[in-house]
């Protein structure tokens, strides 16, 4: 099967879009289907407003047109709700092409969290950009039932995997730090709640993973804490074996990836009971949730690391790809067209 997917979220960002989209690739791949990414590198960009390291396509709706239509795929799946994916849409609405969408990202509330803006109204916008979708995908049941309420439709759920044989118990960086040691991961970004982590009473060392607009504010605010800055995403099964707990203070996370790659690693978890948290951790016994994060980090500790992995070998990526596949709204063709092959090809502006 010849699969189109269009996102506004790829390389060189560093999020966890970007992560759940290159490991779908590569299991698309090996599983025999054709994959084209139409993404932002190849368009005109503007920086994006608070996020200057994330680069946003500007008038991009000729040329999406022209690729999907020069691409001929069999399915169309919209990753982000961003320039990229409003463009996709409307070339799919016009042709009467059926396309799935996903729900990454909770943008209305990020952007509640930086400016005050009522989430309501982003709700609403998002509403309208999946409302004609033959299948919102979501990554967790807590954010289904969250959508729902918003009163969004047709969601399915589709839960994210991890290659537990590149993230898997290991050798440990020396971190050169006092025991034990508390890890936070992912972006610095005033949604992630880093505050809640960072200003706990903890025994021994935190050490912080990650790029984003609050990198330099966080190491001012706490000079005690160890900010690494981004990581080669090789290095990260180093750094989670070197971590006793993997510390993930977000409320507002769809899934949670990072919290995933942790527990293969051997890393139990500390975090909030909000959706994402539940839907990896749960009652596992690879974690700890705890409405009081300090109770959550300490009890953690007393987590068998072998107890911590056994938790992610539950989440499989080729489950997490057949269930992509599965899910995808096929396009009507005549007997004479090609359906595609396994190999990946490249057309002009998309990458494969």
């Amino acid at each position: 099967m010849r699969v189109a997917i269009v996102t506004d979220a790829w390389q060189p960002q560093i999020n966890g879009v970007v992560t759940v989209l290159m490991g779908l690739r590569e299991r698309l791949s090996d599983g025999g289907h054709e994959v084209a990414l139409v993404e932002p590198s190849t368009f005109n960009r503007v920086r994006c407003p608070g996020y200057a390291e994330v680069e946003l396509s500007w008038r991009p709706a000729t040329q999406v047109a022209r690729r999907l239509d020069a691409l001929r795929p069999d399915a169309i799946h919209l990753a982000t709700e961003g320039p990229l994916g409003w463009a996709a849409r409307r070339f799919c609405l016009r042709n009467r092409l059926p396309f799935t969408t996903a729900f990454h990202s909770r943008f209305p509330d990020f952007l509640a969290a930086a400016t005050g803006l009522p989430p309501g109204l982003g709700y609403a916008i998002l509403r309208r950009f999946h409302a004609p979708s033959s299948g919102v995908l979501v990554p967790s049941a807590g954010t289904l039932a969250m959508l729902q309420a918003r009163g969004f439709d047709r969601l399915k759920t589709w839960s994210h995997g991890i290659d537990t044989v590149r993230f898997r118990p290991g050798p440990a960086m020396d971190m050169g730090m006092p025991r034990p040691v508390f890890l936070a991961v992912g972006r610095l970004s005033a949604e992630k709640n880093l505050d809640a982590f960072l200003k706990l009473d903890l025994p021994g060392s935190k050490l912080v993973v990650g790029g984003g607009p609050l990198l330099a504010r966080l190491r001012e605010r706490y000079p005690r804490v160890r900010f690494l800055g981004p990581v080669e995403r090789e290095a990260l099964p180093q750094i989670y074996a070197a971590a006793d707990v993997l510390v993930h203070p977000s409320r507002t996370d769809t899934f949670g990836l990072v919290m995933l790659e942790a527990l293969a690693c051997g890393t139990p978890v500390a975090a909030f009971p909000v959706a994402g948290p539940l839907d990896v951790v749960g009652a596992s016994g690879g974690g700890v949730l705890d409405a009081d994060l300090r109770r959550a980090a300490l009890a953690a500790l007393q987590i068998p690391r072998a107890q911590a992995r056994q938790r992610a070998l539950a989440f499989d990526a080729d489950q997490v790809r057949d269930s992509f596949v599965a899910n995808l709204a096929l396009i009507a063709r005549s007997a004479a067209e090609p359906l595609g092959c396994s190999t990946a090809t490249t057309v002009p502006g998309a990458a494969a």
